[in-house]
């Protein structure tokens, strides 16, 4: 018995992703800037700097305020690891050769740790160079109960114990937990025995793995219609309480940070250029659609269906690679965030004026690329990861309040780069697999 085409494993994910560029096509990324723009001034009437009303009930407007933005980014939590356990092994499915499989997964890990390496090591050079936190030293106090000391790092020892953790003893836990990098190495084992088995045997938990995949994007579609008032709610409470002026301050260090971003996303077109051929212009025109609306939701995984169909519509990827590519790449490729948590790293050391050595720069890099892996592709989670990438190289994590104010507008800028890092990556893919796969290149219908 032959196996089906691995062009039919999508069809479905494709439709459903109609309804998201349909949501670009009817400007929700202007309804998103409105409502970020709204947020501001609101959040400013009720914040420290007019003092429209007292503080208490500011607190308390912009709670209600931020209502509709926790209740959208619960729901992407939500279905967050039931996504991307679908979306993985059903990609791993379609590829139905398992050495196509080990040349494949190796390629496109190897291309993402190195490509977040270079994001970190950009972060760090822009913020060196920009030197953003000059201008905010007045603005943070440590205070005497709040030791800056580095995190000891686990020794070799340790290093077998933490490898043989990756694997999930207990997936529900790690589901439960939200281990991500866990639930992706479950994912990525149930995939391959898939692969292994007779496709008579296969076929019912794919079926099933399909219906899972239509329930969650049919959360997502649902959460897409509250992403305007979400980013109203959030700027809202956000403004209110840290006030306009402070915003205002941070300007510098939203310029470093997009600055940064501008710069890897020309090494991106570089390397389509130079590897693949592919014009610059044409691959961000082709890419438009999908971009804008990570740009709106903050979400990698929330434009994942887009991100597939863009992939192989636009860029010619077929499916067996698009559909391992993009769940992984929401995953364990946030090539902007690491860059972000690299110049707030250099940022708050300037604020604190703390002197970060070589040997401190190359722990920051190494933790973005570690924290990175396996980080849920929902918005915000950059704060948690950076957090921890602070304490490590013995930055006070409280600094994180002086950035929270911006976080949302570099959050949509870095996502809709993470998603750009993933469509390059599906491409040099496609160019690099060649004639090796041994299903036909998707057509559009």
């Amino acid at each position: 018995m032959e196996k089906d085409s691995g062009a039919s494993y999508p069809r479905p994910l494709r439709h459903l992703s109609v309804y998201l560029s349909g949501l670009v096509q009817g400007r929700l990324w202007l309804k998103v800037l409105i409502g970020m723009l709204l947020g501001l001034v609101v959040g400013t009437l009720l914040g420290p700097s007019v003092g429209l009303v007292a503080p208490a009930t500011g607190t308390l407007i912009g709670n209600w305020l931020a209502f509709p933005g926790q209740l959208f980014l619960a729901t992407i939590q939500m279905i967050v690891i039931p996504l991307v356990i679908a979306s993985v092994v059903r990609g791993l499915a379609a590829s139905e050769d398992l050495s196509q499989l080990r040349k494949l997964g190796l390629r496109v890990t190897t291309f993402f740790v190195i490509t977040t390496a270079m994001a970190a090591a950009i972060g760090l050079w822009v913020g060196g160079l920009m030197n953003p936190g000059e201008m905010m030293k007045g603005l943070a106090v440590t205070t005497a109960s709040e030791p800056v000391t580095a995190a000891a790092m686990p020794s070799i020892n340790d290093l077998p114990k933490t490898l043989i953790g990756l694997l999930p003893g207990n997936p529900l836990d790690a589901m439960v937990e939200g281990q991500m990098l866990q639930v992706v190495i479950f994912s990525i084992i149930v995939g391959v025995a898939l692969v292994s088995m007779a496709p008579e045997k296969s076929r019912p938990m794919l079926d099933l793995l399909d219906s899972l995949q239509q329930i969650c994007m049919t959360v997502v579609r649902w959460a897409m219609r509250l992403a305007p008032f979400a980013v109203f709610g959030l700027m809202a409470q956000l403004t209110a309480t840290i006030g306009f002026r402070a915003m205002l301050g941070m300007a510098s260090y939203v310029l470093t940070v997009l600055v940064g971003l501008l710069v890897l996303l020309g090494v991106y077109l570089v390397i389509l250029k130079l590897l693949v051929g592919q014009p610059p212009l044409k691959f961000l025109k082709d890419t438009r659609d999908v971009l804008l609306l990570a740009f709106s939701t903050s979400s990698s995984a929330a434009v994942m269906p887009l991100s597939i169909r863009t992939a192989e519509d636009k860029l010619g990827v077929r499916p067996s690679i698009s559909q391992f590519v993009i769940p992984l790449g929401a995953t364990i490729n946030m090539n902007g965030t690491a860059l972000y948590q690299a110049v707030a790293t250099i940022f708050l050391a300037q604020v604190y004026g703390i002197e970060l050595g070589t040997g401190s720069m190359a722990l920051v890099v190494a933790m973005a690329v570690g924290a990175s892996i396996g980080s849920p592709a929902t918005p915000g989670v950059g704060i948690v990861i950076l957090a921890m990438v602070l304490q490590t190289v013995g930055v006070p994590p409280s600094g994180i309040a002086l950035i929270m104010g911006v976080d949302r507008i570099l959050d949509m800028c870095r996502t809709s780069i993470n998603v750009t890092g993933d469509l390059v990556t599906c491409r040099l893919m496609e160019n690099w697999a060649g004639k090796r796969l041994t299903d036909e290149p998707h057509r559009a219908d």
